[in-house]
């Protein structure tokens, strides 16, 4: 039975399509929305529109159904049009009328709404959680390969000294500005729709502000119709977010399979951590990179996936919107995948020594003797044709020392600073106070 029927069933094809993958879906937002029926349940008592006995009642099965979600056990049963139809039929079935009860001052629309808002923040908190791990395993082996000098390139071509401690840095720094940007989509997702129905309000006198405490929102979507405009906008945000991080990933992959190479061979891996070949005996690949860069530039397509989905949409609620949680839901599974896979192959990775001592890279030491003279005197420009002539003489010999003193060199590569600015960005996802409002909700 679905809850908007009358009087004739959809024929089974419009059925199925328009159900599509909702049910698949619907699971991962299962519990999410008992939490927020619990939410709205304690909310209708206070108004008067449940007893205290019947507020107990449905909470005492809404427990019950999050305990069978959490265990596995929970299924949508193949008549129930979507998560929401079949906790009301639970409900109905063990309580009668007074599960008919719950869908008071709600719609699917401002439902739907508040379970992807909730699922979506805390998939949010899990993606804040993995690439903080990563962020500290940079930060770790910046610290741990700081004297181990690598080759800077520009235009893919030989440039100048860098280090093993700047390239792990680099990632971590550009991590922390990912979480950064991860903020604004978190202050978007933790405002609550609920209340807001249709998309144009109640008659009932419903407490907006108490569900929205009990739900650990920061606010609320205040205007009913532009909550319902968060549909779609909401995870649009989330997705440009989760795009920085796979861009990061990406780049981070590309410099692993090229330092990788035979012909660089500046790391290593275990080989239990790469693949081979079927006719190849001596070959060692980057899969995991390469999938990892390949999913994480499918990632960062997202958002214009999205765009296209909802653009030239009026105000108001439309079909469109169910398919943006198959765009969303798997995108941020996808990037969670990455995270750890990376956390993994840089758990393990080695570092080859010394490399800036071979003959082929004398050439990167250039501006280091150019500096130099400049350092005892010499106009820059003199010195810079000073060098430059001993390299057309190919007479050029560095001495192959670096001195890089300044905030964020190789010989100051200012990683503290980087993880006060993690810790600063961390600190402002108010994770803590959500968990104690949805504790005191179960309670």
């Amino acid at each position: 039975m679905k809850l908007w029927q009358k009087d004739k069933d959809s024929q089974k094809d419009v059925d199925a399509f328009t159900v599509g993958k909702d049910r698949d879906f619907d699971l991962l937002l299962a519990p999410h929305d008992v939490t927020g029926t619990l939410a709205h349940i304690q909310m209708l008592e206070s108004i008067g529109m449940l007893s205290g006995d019947e507020y107990a009642l449905l909470k005492k099965q809404l427990i019950l159904i999050l305990n069978e979600i959490h265990d596995g056990s929970f299924a949508i049963d193949p008549t129930a049009e979507d998560i929401h139809s079949q906790v009301e039929m639970i409900l109905t079935k063990k309580l009668g009328d007074v599960g008919k009860k719950i869908h008071a001052a709600r719609s699917r629309n401002d439902q739907v709404l508040v379970d992807i808002k909730l699922y979506l923040r805390a998939e949010l908190e899990e993606v804040v959680k993995f690439t903080k791990e990563l962020f500290d395993l940079f930060i770790q082996k910046s610290e741990a390969h700081k004297d181990d000098l690598l080759p800077g390139y520009t235009h893919f071509q030989l440039a100048m000294p860098s280090s093993f401690g700047l390239w792990f840095g680099a990632y971590a720094e550009s991590l922390a500005d990912d979480v950064m940007v991860m903020q604004s989509a978190w202050k978007l997702v933790n405002k609550n729709p609920l209340g807001s129905a249709a998309g144009f309000g109640s008659s009932f006198p419903i407490n907006r502000k108490m569900t929205t405490d009990l739900l650990g929102f920061d606010d609320m979507h205040h205007n009913v119709v532009y909550a319902q405009m968060t549909r779609g906008k909401t995870e649009k945000v989330l997705l440009q977010a989760l795009s920085n991080i796979a861009f990061t990933l990406s780049k981070c992959s590309m410099d692993a399979c090229i330092f990788l190479n035979q012909h660089f061979n500046f790391i290593s891996f275990p080989d239990e951590l790469t693949t081979g070949s079927s006719i190849m005996p001596h070959k060692k690949n980057p899969d995991v990179f390469e999938l990892i860069r390949a999913h994480c530039n499918i990632i960062q397509s997202q958002q214009s996936t999205m765009q296209s989905l909802l653009q030239n949409l009026p105000s108001g609620y439309h079909r469109d919107f169910q398919l943006t949680k198959e765009i969303t839901f798997p995108a941020i599974a996808k990037l969670k995948e990455c995270l750890k896979m990376m956390h993994l192959m840089m758990s393990n990775i080695s570092v080859r020594k010394d490399i800036l001592k071979d003959e082929n890279f004398k050439y990167l030491f250039t501006v280091e003797e150019m500096n130099k003279l400049s350092l005892k005197g010499m106009p820059l420009r003199d010195a810079y044709r000073e060098i430059g002539w001993l390299v057309a003489e190919n007479t050029f010999e560095p001495t192959g020392e670096i001195h890089h003193t300044h905030e964020g060199s190789i010989g100051n590569l200012h990683n503290k600073e980087i993880v006060k600015l993690m810790e600063q960005t961390i600190g402002g996802f108010n994770f803590k106070s959500v968990h104690t409002a949805l504790t005191e909700l179960l309670r």
